[in-house]
C-alpha cells in the first residue's frame, strides 16, 4: 500500500510536468492548431495516466496477494474483484462473520477488489500484538477513518505519530477520575429528564418505545453539558446542532457503502457531499463559537475548578466546575504550549461524535438483554435498591458505581454480545508478525474484529447466549486479556472508556430502579453501522415502578 501510494504520487507529478509542457507548446502554435493539438495531447495524457494507475494498482494487488498467502483466504468470485461486496452491514453480514470465525478460527485474508488488501483477525492471540504495538508504528487507515476527517479534523481519533502522542498526553488529564466524579451528577440529571418523559408517555398509553431514539438524545444531552456546560433541551425539543450530528453520522455510513463516493472529486460534487458540507458547517460553527467565547471568559474570569473541593466538609461553590472545553483550553505540554482553537474544536467534535452514539448503543442493548432475562433484571434491580435504600434521592455518586458488581457484570456481558463498535482497523509502518510465523505486510489493513473475537467459540463457549456469570471474577481470571475488547486496547484504546462505563452504570441502574422492561413484541435484527443498532429501532415495553421492589 505504501509503495502503491508512492507510485501514485510519482504519476501525478509526471502529469503536472506533462500538462505544463502542453501549455507551453500551445503558446508556440497558432490558435486553431493549438486547440486541436492540445485536445489530442490532453486525451493522450489522460489515457496514459489512467493506464499507469491501473498498472500500479494491479501490481500492488498482485504483491499483496502473494505476501498474504500465509493466511487462509475465503472463496472469491474471481481473482480481481476478490471479496468486494461481501461485507454487509446487516444481520446477514454479522451471521457471515460468525461463519468466518467458525471456519478460520483466528484470521483470514480479505480483498476488496484490487483496491484494498485486508487481514481480518478474531482471536486474542492474534490481535494482542497488533493492538499493543507502539503508537509510533500504528496508523489509522483512510478506508475506514478517512471519511470522518472533514468532520473531525486532525483529532486524537485520526492523527498519527508524534502529533497523536502530544494530543494523547494533553487530553489524558481530562479523563482523570477526579473530573469524571463531576460528570456523574450530569448523568443523573439527564437520566431524570428521560425517565420523566417515559413516565408521561406510559401514562398516555404509549408504553412501547424505541430505546435508541430516546437514549441517543439523552447521551447527547449529557455530553453537551459535560463538554460545553450547554443545556440544549434536546430531549424535549429539536436542535439544528443535534440534527446536524445525526445527519453527518448517516452520511458517513452511506458514503462507505458507495465505492464511487470514495473519491473526493466525485463525492463533493454529489448531493450527499453538499449535505455533508452543510452539516459540517453547522457543527463546526457551534463548536468554534463556544471555544472562542470560553477562551475569552477564561482570560477575564480566571480558571474554574477542575474538581469538587470538599475541604472543611462543605462543598465550595465559588467557581463553576471545569467542563471538557475548559480542560482543553487549560492543558499545556512539557514545553508550556497548549492546543490551538482549531485543535480544541476537533477534539470537542470527536468527543461529541464518539461519546454519544457508542454509549447510547451500549445502554440500549443492555436494557434489551435484561428485558429478555427477567431473572437477571430482577437481580440488578434488587442490587440497586439495596444500594439506594433509606436515601432521600435516587442520585448515584461516583463511589456508588463500584457497589454494583452484578449490574456491571450484566453490562459487560451485553458489551460482549452486542459490542457497540464491531471492528477497528489499523495499518503499520513495518511488517507485523502474528502467531504461526505469519507476517502481515507493511501497508495492508488489519481489521481487528471485535464482534468476531467476542463471538469466537474457542474463547467464549455458547457465544450467542447472554450469561453475565462469564464476568464473575472467578470465571474471568484465566481468560486472555484481549478476549474482551469493547473499547479496543493498547496505546490507541478508547480514551473515554471510564467515562462511558460510568454513564452506562448510572443510566442502567436508575432505569431498572424506576421501570420494568419487557420485549417490544417485534423481531430484532441487528444493524452494524458506525455503531450497532437495530433495524427499525430497538423497541421495548416500559412499566413504571413507583416504589422499590422487594
Amino acid at each position: 500500500m505504501v509503495l502503491f501510494l508512492c507510485r501514485m504520487a510519482v504519476i501525478d507529478a509526471v502529469l503536472d510536468r506533462l500538462l505544463d509542457g502542453l501549455l507551453g507548446l500551445g503558446r508556440l502554435l497558432s490558435p486553431l492548431c493549438s486547440l486541436f493539438v492540445l485536445l489530442q495531447l490532453s486525451a493522450l495524457v489522460v489515457l496514459l495516466l489512467l493506464s499507469l494507475r491501473v498498472v500500479c494498482l494491479l501490481w500492488s494487488h498482485a504483491q499483496f496477494t502473494r505476501r498474504l498467502r500465509c493466511f487462509s483466504k475465503p472463496p472469491t468470485q474471481n481473482w480481481l474483484m476478490g471479496h468486494l461486496g461481501e461485507m454487509r452491514s446487516t444481520e446477514e453480514g454479522l451471521q457471515a462473520v460468525d461463519q468466518l470465525v467458525r471456519t478460520y478460527s483466528h484470521s483470514c485474508s480479505w480483498f476488496l477488489g484490487p483496491f484494498y488488501s485486508l487481514v481480518r483477525l478474531f482471536h486474542p492471540d492474534y490481535i494482542k500484538p497488533l493492538l499493543l504495538a507502539p503508537a509510533s508504528i500504528t496508523v489509522k487507515d483512510e478506508l475506514f477513518y478517512g471519511f470522518l476527517r472533514p468532520w473531525l479534523g486532525q483529532s486524537l481519533l485520526l492523527s498519527n505519530g508524534e502529533d497523536w502522542s502530544r494530543r494523547r498526553r494533553l487530553l489524558t488529564p481530562a479523563f482523570h477520575f477526579d473530573i469524571l466524579k463531576n460528570y456523574v451528577k450530569i448523568f443523573n440529571h439527564s437520566s431524570d429528564i428521560m425517565h420523566s418523559k417515559w413516565r408521561r408517555l406510559v401514562a398516555e398509553g404509549e408504553s412501547r418505545q424505541d430505546m435508541f431514539n430516546h437514549i441517543s438524545l439523552m447521551t447527547l444531552d449529557s455530553l453537551l453539558r459535560c463538554t460545553f456546560s450547554y443545556n440544549s433541551n434536546c430531549q424535549e425539543s429539536s436542535s439544528e446542532y443535534i440534527a446536524a450530528i445525526f445527519e453527518l453520522s448517516t452520511l458517513v455510513i452511506e458514503r462507505r457503502g458507495r465505492i464511487l463516493h470514495h473519491w473526493d472529486c466525485l463525492y463533493w460534487r454529489s448531493p450527499e457531499g453538499q449535505r455533508f458540507k452543510q452539516a459540517c458547517s453547522v457543527v463546526h460553527g457551534f463548536t468554534r463559537t463556544v471555544v472562542q467565547e470560553r477562551r475569552a471568559q477564561l482570560l477575564h474570569r480566571g480558571e474554574p475548578e477542575s474538581h469538587t473541593d470538599t475541604t472543611g466538609g462543605e462543598e465550595k461553590k465559588k467557581k463553576r466546575v471545569a467542563d471538557f472545553i475548559d480542560l482543553l483550553l487549560l492543558s499545556k505540554d512539557e514545553d508550556g504550549h497548549g492546543l490551538t482553537d482549531e485543535e480544541i474544536k476537533a477534539e470537542a467534535d470527536t468527543f461529541m461524535f464518539g461519546g454519544h452514539d457508542t454509549t447510547a448503543s451500549g445502554i440500549s442493548w443492555v436494557l434489551y438483554n435484561l428485558s429478555q432475562h427477567q431473572d437477571y433484571q430482577d437481580r440488578c434491580r434488587a442490587e440497586v435498591n439495596d444500594l439506594l435504600q433509606d436515601r432521600k434521592t435516587d442520585d448515584l455518586d461516583w463511589e456508588d458505581l463500584s457497589s454494583l458488581p452484578f449490574t456491571t457484570m450484566c453490562i459487560k456481558e451485553s458489551l460482549r454480545l452486542h459490542s457497540p463498535v464491531s471492528a477497528v482497523t489499523r495499518r503499520y509502518t513495518k511488517d507485523m508478525t502474528v502467531p504461526g510465523g505469519r507476517v502481515i505486510p507493511q501497508g495492508s489493513i488489519c481489521l481487528v474484529s471485535i464482534y468476531g473475537t467476542h463471538h469466537n467459540p474457542e474463547i467464549w463457549p455458547d457465544p450467542d447466549v447472554y450469561n453475565p456469570m462469564r464476568f464473575d471474577p472467578e470465571n474471568s481470571k484465566d481468560r486472555s486479556s484481549h478476549a474482551f475488547i469493547p473499547f479496543s486496547s493498547g496505546p490507541r484504546n478508547c480514551i473515554g472508556q471510564k467515562f462511558a462505563m460510568a454513564e452506562l452504570r448510572v443510566v442502567v441502574a436508575l432505569t431498572l430502579r424506576r421501570f420494568r422492561l419487557t420485549p417490544g413484541g417485534v423481531e430484532v435484527r441487528r444493524l452494524p453501522q458506525l455503531v450497532l443498532r437495530a433495524e427499525g429501532g430497538l423497541w421495548l415495553t416500559l412499566e413504571t415502578l413507583d416504589a422499590p421492589q422487594d
